[in-house]
């Protein structure tokens, strides 16, 4: 056996343990999702393959509006996180006094775990004691209490808002590594050419956080994409479904009316979609990088 071979086995049996891991962990579960998906299974006890019955029934009018409302809660959603971070990111960069602290306060929407955080967003949108509804009444901006969780349009944009409190604080951490990795010559050159602020930023500072841009914009895109707590939470998917994406409306399929077969029919479309982006991200990243071209 040449030194090469066996290097190849050592590094092989090293790998084994991981490779076992993501096989039961990952590969299993998803394989057997998508078995289940051709299957009416439920609560009764005899389960029958049905084959695409399952799909078929996914390609209605309703559940269409169901793509297009995550597809927009998920664009509003990490669009907003990437626009305030790359905000964020560059005003703590600034030399002012006080940034270390700055940068502390940026934490707690993050630190502060998830379901604490969504009860108190709860908390402000209540129409009879929330602060929101009591100070746009204290100002006079409304002539009563607005409750903001019981209207479709007003229940989109408040969970849409809270997903981008929680999400914001590691955008702009994130972006100000970024922003901090840029060579401070390019800077002096820039300002001893007479360059402004706008004009570096535009030309220095934007251009060389797009890969990383790129990168957070896919996990919070796929993070958005999964959400379900926020949603669940602060509307359960509701009222009459306005604020009802896949992953909820997967959630109430299989486990709310359990109809095991017709969501893991929603969960494998879901996944199909999250590949999609995958593929996306990995073709505009190859294309950033020359390199890996070959």
């Amino acid at each position: 056996m040449s030194v090469q071979r066996g290097t190849v086995i050592f590094a092989w049996i090293l790998l084994l343990p991981a490779v076992l891991y993501v096989l039961a962990i990952v590969a299993y579960p998803l394989v057997d999702t998508f078995i289940l998906s051709f299957t009416d299974a439920s609560l009764k006890k005899t389960t029958n393959w049905v084959g695409w019955v399952n799909y078929q029934k996914i390609f209605n009018a309703t559940f269409a509006e169901v793509i297009f409302r995550t597809f927009i809660w998920t664009f509003f959603s990490v669009a907003l996180k990437m626009v305030i971070g790359t905000f964020g990111a560059t005003m703590l960069n600034a030399a002012v006094p006080g940034r270390s602290l700055f940068r502390l306060l940026t934490m707690p929407p993050w630190i502060v775990p998830m379901a604490i955080g969504i009860f108190m967003w709860g908390w402000m949108y209540n129409g009879q004691f929330g602060m929101i509804s009591g100070v746009l009444q204290r100002f006079g901006l409304v002539d009563g209490p607005v409750a903001f969780l019981a209207y479709g349009s007003t229940a989109f944009w408040a969970t849409v808002i809270t997903d981008v409190w929680i999400g914001v604080p590691l955008v702009t951490i994130y972006f100000l590594a970024a922003i901090q990795s840029i060579p401070k010559d390019l800077y002096e050159a820039a300002w001893t050419d007479g360059a402004g602020r706008w004009y570096r930023f535009r030309r220095i500072t934007l251009p060389l956080m797009v890969p990383a841009i790129i990168t957070m914009s896919m996990l919070s895109l796929i993070a958005t994409f999964n959400s379900f707590d926020i949603i669940w939470i602060l509307t359960q998917g509701g009222p009459s479904g306005e604020t009802t994406t896949m992953i909820i409306d997967t959630y109430q399929t299989a486990i709310g009316s359990k109809k095991y077969g017709e969501g893991a029919a929603r969960a494998v479309l879901i996944c199909i979609f999250l590949s999609l982006f995958c593929f996306a991200y990995f073709r505009v990243t190859r294309r950033l990088n020359p390199e890996k071209r070959a």
